[in-house]
């Protein structure tokens, strides 16, 4: 006899919070699998090179608490994928250390198996070596083995395999380091039988939380069901509801191409899915297909340190130097590397941000400026933090007391919202490694805890 599968994903991101009653609602279905995302590249290389998580211990534990002591109680089955933000060994084990007080505050047992995502340096070598690396696109570079040695960090995306493994060992709570985000919600579906394209289609929709309903949100919990041939989405809380287009919107959502999805070792095409409402917030979609690559290719993630930054955030309400603001950076920039004419200018950069007028767009905005005030941003990127700093302080006095043109006062061009106005922000990293690399077998590794 057939089963339907159920998956409750409490929201778009570990730690952004969701509903407790929502999560409830959830939980009075006969559920498969309570499976969140809670990572992603969307901030950039610092997380992964720094080894410090997205969001705080304090909201990732609050969400956690939600879903392990009544996951537990329900004996379903809690995954974690792309744990503490980056997946890489630091953020699983600071993962780890909140799951082990939870349960110690709550007097729990519970069987955690973990999926290591982190490849050393030797192996992707060796891979290099063996040619089994390419740029993800066109425009990155091809990897090199210098890139390889300062790139201290390395993950790679998992797929399914490795998260069914750990379903078949039976873990009460599975911790992945770096996953495609689809993957653990599509592992519960492959797990008990069900078509994968379906599966990856629904882990496609189910790995942001409620963004598919209307109005959407990362922030509440959303519920999915695949059946024989298709799957359905449904919000948990009434304010929420899914619409086919809605539902079919977020099919959509960080795609390079309107219905091929690339994952680890396979294709998702969606050319032929078909968005119905059977039910009032019931969305079912039928079509999805899975097609296995030829070769099996998984992401490769890195980041370097390559400099470090100081800013300084100000306030501009003179209309004369508003007139004239593009020309005072100028003059600024070109003062503080005068001053500084004995360090060579490729060791650091000066960049400004007028927000309020092109802080976003910059030479691209194609509207003119009207308006009062203008928030500017002012950085030095440089080789050290002691550089860095210094630069920033130069730039800053020379802004401060630069006596352009019709200027009626003798001080002052700056407002400054914060004391000291100086922020040392310290290390900038970038990604060094953002490849493919083509594997022949499971490469990541299972730990029973």
């Amino acid at each position: 006899m057939n089963t339907d599968i159920r998956i409750l994903s409490p929201c778009g991101m570990l730690g952004y919070g969701f509903p407790e009653q929502s999560f409830m609602n959830g939980m009075e279905q006969e559920l498969h699998g309570i499976v969140v995302d809670a990572g992603s590249t969307d901030g950039g290389p610092h997380k992964l090179g720094a080894g410090v998580s997205i969001v705080s211990k304090r909201a990732v534990k609050k969400d956690l608490e939600i879903m392990i002591t009544n996951g537990l109680a329900r004996k379903v089955p809690i995954i974690i994928g792309s744990a503490g933000g980056s997946g890489a060994d630091t953020h699983v084990n600071w993962t780890l250390d909140i799951i082990d007080e939870i349960l110690r505050d709550h007097d729990l047992q519970a069987k955690i198996t973990v999926i290591w995502a982190d490849f050393n340096q030797e192996e992707i070598h060796r891979a290099r070596e063996e040619g089994r690396i390419q740029a993800l696109s066109p425009n990155i570079p091809a990897l090199t083995a210098e890139a390889i040695h300062e790139t201290k960090s390395i993950v790679a995306q998992m797929g399914h395999e490795p998260i069914v493994e750990a379903l078949k060992q039976g873990g009460d709570i599975i911790v992945c380091g770096r996953a495609y985000d689809p993957s653990p919600f599509a592992a519960i579906g492959i797990y008990h039988g069900k078509d994968p394209g379906l599966s990856y289609h629904l882990g496609k929709i189910l790995e942001c939380g409620a963004l598919c309903a209307e109005p959407g949100t990362t922030k509440d919990s959303i519920l999915g069901t695949i059946g024989e041939d298709y799957f359905t989405v449904q919000s948990l809380n009434p304010v929420r509801r899914c619409s086919p287009t809605s539902v079919a919107a977020h099919t959509f959502y960080e795609k390079e191409h309107p219905y091929i999805l690339h994952g680890p070792g396979f294709t998702l095409d969606l050319e032929d899915c078909r968005f119905h409402e059977t039910e009032p917030g019931v969305v079912r979609v039928f079509g999805s297909k899975f097609i296995p690559a030829e070769q099996y290719f998984i992401k490769l993630e890195g980041a370097r340190r390559v400099a470090y930054r100081t800013f300084v955030i100000a306030g501009i309400r003179d209309p004369i130097l508003i007139s004239k603001l593009e020309e005072v950076e100028d003059y600024v920039q070109n003062q503080a590397r005068e001053y500084y004419r004995e360090i060579p200018q490729e060791d650091y950069q000066i960049q400004f941000y007028n927000y309020g007028k092109n802080g976003v767009l910059g030479s691209k905005e194609p509207e003119t400026f009207q308006g009062h005030e203008i928030g500017v941003m002012f950085e030095v990127v440089a080789k050290t933090q002691e550089l860095a700093n210094s630069i920033c302080a130069t730039v800053r006095s020379t802004f401060l007391h630069y006596g352009y043109d019709g200027r009626k006062s003798t001080a002052g061009n700056l407002a400054f919202p914060f004391a000291p106005s100086d922020i040392e922000f310290g290390p900038v990293y970038e990604f060094s490694v953002y490849h493919l690399m083509e594997i022949k077998h499971n490469a990541f590794r299972i730990e029973q805890r």
